[in-house]
C-alpha cells in the first residue's frame, strides 16, 4: 500500500517532465453548488490527461537495463498516450497494445508520440499480446494497478493541497482505482479531515461492484465514458476506498454530459465525461457542502473527440 512518503518522492521524480496544472475558482460553480468550487485542471497535462504523470514515475523507477528492453503497455485510452509521451521524452521504445474499435483519435495521439501500435481484434486478445511481449523481455506497465502508477496520480492532491490549504472536499473519478489510490493517501496524509467522495458512471461501476461484492470483482463496461471502463478495480484501490472514500456516488452517462456541455458553456473548456461526471455527482449531494468549505473537482482528462461530441447533442 503507497503511503504520503511515496506521492512526494514520486513528486520529485517527474517534476522535471510533467506541467504543474492550475486550480481555477469557478463563481458561476460556486453559485450554483453553494460553496466555493474549484477545477483542478488535470485535463491540461502533458497528453491531456494525468496519466503520463504514473507513466513517468514508473518508467522511472526501472532501471536502465530494464529500460534499454523497451516498455509495453495495453491501453485503448489515456494511458496509452502517457506511456508513448513518457517514453519519447526518455529515450525508451515502446509498444501498446490496442484492441480493434479504439477511437482514432486515441491511436493517432499515441503514434504521434512515436510509439508503435500492436492491434488486435478485442481486449482480451491485446492482453494476451502485451503479456507475450513482457515475457519477451519488455518493462510491462499497468494503467492502475500498479504502486508507482498510484502514486504518481497522487500527486495531483499535493499540488492542490498547496495551492490550496483550506480544501475541504475532494471529488474524484474512479476507473481501476489508481487516480482515487494516490489522491486520497496524498489528502488524507495532509489533512485527515478532507472528505473525499468517489463518484462512477453506470456501466462503468467498478468500485460498487467490488465494494458490494465484498472482493475486486470482473465488469464488462457499457458506459460512455470510456476512460472510465476498467474491467476491474485494483485491490489496493478498494481498500483504501472502503477506508477512507466520504461516499460513493453513481451518476448516469446523460448526467456526466450534461454537467461536460454546462462546464463547456460557462468555463469554456472541455473535459471528458471522466472529469465532467465530479460535478454531475457534487450536484447531487450539493446540501452536503457549506457556503465555507472548499470543493475541488478533479478535471482528470480532456481527451473527447469531435466525434463524440456529436452523438452527445444526438442524445440531448
Amino acid at each position: 500500500m503507497i503511503t504520503l512518503n511515496d506521492v512526494k518522492a514520486a513528486a520529485v521524480e517527474i517534476s522535471s517532465y510533467v506541467r504543474r496544472t492550475p486550480l481555477w475558482k469557478n463563481e458561476t460553480l460556486s453559485t450554483r453548488l453553494g460553496t466555493n468550487v474549484y477545477l483542478k485542471m488535470e485535463m491540461f497535462q502533458k497528453t491531456g490527461s494525468f496519466k503520463s504523470r504514473g507513466a513517468f514515475n514508473q518508467m522511472l523507477a526501472r532501471g536502465k537495463d530494464t529500460l534499454d528492453k523497451g516498455v509495453v503497455a495495453v491501453s485503448g485510452g489515456n494511458f496509452a498516450q502517457g506511456v508513448a509521451y513518457a517514453s519519447r521524452m526518455l529515450g525508451v521504445d515502446a509498444i501498446i497494445c490496442m484492441p480493434e474499435g479504439t477511437p482514432q483519435n486515441y491511436i493517432d495521439a499515441t503514434r504521434g508520440y512515436s510509439a508503435t501500435i500492436d492491434l488486435s481484434p478485442d481486449i482480451q486478445t491485446a492482453i494476451i499480446r502485451y503479456n507475450d511481449l513482457a515475457d519477451q523481455g519488455r518493462a510491462a506497465l499497468h494503467p492502475f494497478d500498479n504502486p508507482h502508477q498510484m502514486a504518481g496520480a497522487g500527486t495531483v492532491a499535493l499540488e492542490i493541497f498547496e495551492d490550496l490549504p483550506e480544501i475541504t472536499d475532494l471529488v474524484i473519478s474512479i476507473g481501476g482505482g489508481g487516480l482515487i489510490s494516490g489522491n486520497t493517501v496524498a489528502i488524507k496524509g495532509l489533512n485527515p479531515q478532507v472528505r473525499v467522495w468517489g463518484v462512477e458512471t453506470e456501466g462503468a461501476a467498478t468500485m460498487k461492484t467490488a465494494m458490494d461484492a465484498g472482493e475486486v470483482v470482473n465488469i464488462t463496461p457499457t458506459s460512455l465514458a470510456k476512460t472510465l471502463g476498467a474491467p476491474f478495480v485494483a485491490q489496493d484501490a478498494l481498500t483504501i476506498a472502503k477506508e477512507h472514500l466520504e461516499e460513493l456516488l453513481i451518476v448516469s452517462d446523460k448526467q456526466a454530459i450534461d454537467a461536460q456541455r454546462f462546464i463547456l458553456e460557462r468555463a469554456k473548456v472541455l473535459p471528458e465525461l471522466a472529469a465532467s461526471c465530479t460535478l454531475a455527482a457534487a450536484q447531487t449531494i450539493k446540501d452536503r457542502f457549506g457556503p465555507d468549505d472548499h470543493l475541488v473537482l478533479l478535471m482528470c482528462g480532456g481527451n473527447d473527440s469531435v466525434a463524440n461530441l456529436v452523438n452527445y447533442a444526438q442524445m440531448a
